[in-house]
C-alpha cells in the first residue's frame, strides 16, 4: 500500500518543472491521500539526508508560473560517480547503497524522478537495484526517446525565437549578418524550430555538418537580390565538415561532460575575412532555461505530473510518461535513454526549411 512518495529534480533546470512538482503534490494528496516529501537539490538530496522535508499544498502555491525549480537541482551529482575530495585530489565513489538507504529509511513507497537522459539514466540503474523509481522525461533539448515532446522545449524555442525577431530589426538596418547560437549539443531541434519560427536565412545544426563555402554562397545570393543582411541560427553542436566540435571547457573529471560553445564567433571570424560584411554574434545561452514557462508547456507538464502519480497507484515502477500524439502513456526508462532523439536530415521539418530558401549549410 502507497503511503508516502517522493519527488526530486536532476538535471539542467527547464521551464515547467514547477508545474510537474505542483501537479504531482496536488495529485499525490488530493486524490491518493499520500505523503510527499520533496528532495533538494537532485540525487544530492538523497545522499546528504537534511535536504528531505514534508511537501503540503501551501509549500506549492503560486508555484506554476514561476521558472527553475522550487527543489533545486543539481547535473553533477551522479551517485555512481560521485565526486569526493580525498589526499587532495578529486576522485569519484559509488554512493547508490546509501541512496538506496535513505529512500528506506524515509519510508519511500516511489520516488517520482524529473530529469533529462542524464538523470533518467541514473534513475534506471537505481531501478534496477531495487529503488521504486517513475520518470517525467525534462529538457529544452527535446532529445528523449519515445515522447513527441518534452515540457520546456516549446518555452525555449518561444524565447529564441523572441531574440531573433529583434536582432532581424537591426541587421536589416544596419545591413549585418547576425549569428545567433542557441542551445543543442547533440540535437538541433531548437535552432531548426527557432530559426524557421524566426524567418532565418541560415540554419546550422549538430545532425548536419556544414560547409562554410555554402554559407558564403547563400550571403552572397542575398545580396545579389538585394537583401543586405543575414539571420545565421547555430546549435552549440553544429560542426564544419571534417572537423570537430567546439567547446569552451574540457570535462573537468569522469562523469562529466565537456562544455560546448563558440562555434558562432568561429563562423564569424571566418565571414569577416571572406566577406565585407559588418558581423554580430549573440550566444543566448542560460536565457534559454529561464522565465515562465509558455502555456504548452505548463498543460503538457501539469500532465505529466498527474499521470506519473497514476503509475506509482498502479507499481509500474521503471516506467516513464511520455506524449505520443495527443495521449499521455508510458513506457519503460529503458527504453527512453536507449538512444537519442535526433533531427532526421532527411525528415520533414528539415525539409519545410528548405523549401523555405534556408539553407542548411550543406
Amino acid at each position: 500500500m502507497i503511503k508516502r512518495i517522493g519527488i526530486l529534480t536532476g538535471g539542467g533546470d527547464c521551464p515547467g518543472l514547477n508545474a510537474v512538482i505542483r501537479a504531482s503534490v496536488k495529485t499525490a494528496i488530493s486524490h491518493y491521500g499520500w505523503e510527499v516529501l520533496g528532495i533538494v537539490d537532485g540525487f544530492d538530496g538523497l545522499i546528504i539526508p537534511d535536504k528531505i522535508f514534508k511537501m503540503d499544498l501551501d509549500s506549492i502555491k503560486g508555484i506554476l508560473p514561476k521558472g527553475g525549480t522550487i527543489l533545486g537541482t543539481s547535473n553533477r551529482g551522479n551517485p555512481f560517480k560521485y565526486p569526493v575530495k580525498k589526499d587532495g585530489k578529486i576522485v569519484t565513489e559509488d554512493k547508490s547503497d546509501e541512496i538506496l538507504k535513505n529512500i528506506l529509511k524515509f519510508e519511500m513507497d516511489g520516488l517520482i524522478v524529473i530529469g533529462g537522459d542524464g538523470t533518467l539514466n541514473i534513475a534506471y540503474q537505481l531501478y534496477k537495484k531495487g529503488a521504486n523509481i517513475v520518470g517525467v522525461p525534462k529538457t529544452i533539448d527535446n532529445d528523449l526517446a519515445n515522447t513527441d515532446y518534452t515540457f520546456g522545449f516549446f518555452t525555449a524555442v518561444n524565447t529564441a525565437t523572441d531574440a531573433i525577431d529583434k536582432l532581424h530589426t537591426t541587421a536589416e538596418s544596419h545591413h549585418r549578418i547576425m549569428i545567433v547560437e542557441v542551445m543543442g549539443r547533440d540535437a538541433g531541434w531548437i535552432a531548426l524550430n527557432s530559426g524557421i519560427a524566426g524567418g532565418a536565412d541560415i540554419i546550422l545544426i549538430p545532425e548536419i555538418p556544414f560547409d562554410i563555402e555554402k554559407i558564403i554562397e547563400k550571403i552572397n545570393e542575398r545580396n545579389s537580390r538585394g537583401s543586405h543582411f543575414s539571420i545565421i541560427v547555430v546549435a552549440e553542436g553544429a560542426y564544419e565538415k571534417g572537423k570537430d566540435k567546439h567547446y569552451i571547457e574540457k570535462a573537468k573529471n569522469e562523469g562529466t561532460l565537456p562544455r560546448y560553445g563558440g562555434i558562432s564567433n568561429y563562423i564569424a571570424s571566418i565571414l569577416s575575412e571572406k566577406t565585407d560584411m559588418e558581423i554580430r554574434t549573440t550566444i543566448l545561452g542560460h536565457i534559454q532555461r529561464g522565465g515562465s514557462p509558455t502555456a504548452y508547456d505548463r498543460i503538457l507538464a501539469s500532465r505529466f505530473g498527474v499521470e506519473v502519480c497514476d503509475l506509482i497507484a498502479q507499481k509500474k515502477f521503471g516506467y516513464m510518461v511520455n506524449l505520443v500524439g495527443t495521449q499521455i502513456v508510458s513506457r519503460p526508462i529503458e527504453e527512453s535513454i536507449s538512444k537519442q532523439k535526433l533531427v532526421d536530415p532527411y525528415g520533414q521539418l528539415v525539409e519545410t526549411a528548405r523549401r523555405l530558401q534556408i539553407s542548411l549549410g550543406d
